[in-house]
């Protein structure tokens, strides 16, 4: 099933049982990717699909720090809720360790021994990685290795 029809379903049966905040958050999920395809003019494949979930997950983590920040305990709790609902679309992410695994084999696979080759062992993690890890905690892992050897 895709994640489109998945997050319908959702929608319906929060509709059903009167769930506001997971109502809310799936219609600005489906809104999101509806807007994508207008803008594409066709439908999204599902990897894009789950890359709109991905931003949509990385703005409700902006709006904890902004909210953090201006001690408003009401939002942070508001974005979390929609981080939990969203994440239910996901895949599993992957652990720290499993990505530290994933990181060091595509080190050795692509030969990479300096930061200046960062760009060849990325171009070999991403897809590996793409919707279970996010691409940042694994930059930041290869800049380690690489910086550490």
């Amino acid at each position: 099933m895709s994640i489109k029809k998945q997050l319908r379903d959702a929608l319906t049966e929060a509709l059903r049982s009167g769930e506001t905040q997971r109502k809310t958050t799936l219609r600005m999920a489906l809104a999101s990717i509806k807007n994508a395809e207008v803008e594409a003019r066709e439908e999204l494949e599902e990897d894009l699909v789950l890359n709109l979930i991905q931003k949509e997950v990385k703005a409700r983590q902006e709006t904890i720090e902004a909210a953090k920040k201006a001690q408003r305990p009401d939002l942070i709790e508001k974005a979390e809720q929609e981080i939990k609902i969203l994440n239910e679309f996901l895949p599993q992410q992957l652990s720290a360790e499993e990505l530290r695994v994933l990181v060091q084999e595509a080190v050795q696979e692509s030969g990479a021994s300096s930061m200046a080759e960062i760009g060849k062992v990325m171009g070999a993690l991403m897809p590996k990685i793409r919707g279970r890890a996010d691409g940042k905690q694994a930059n930041q892992i290869v800049r380690e290795l690489l910086g550490a050897e």
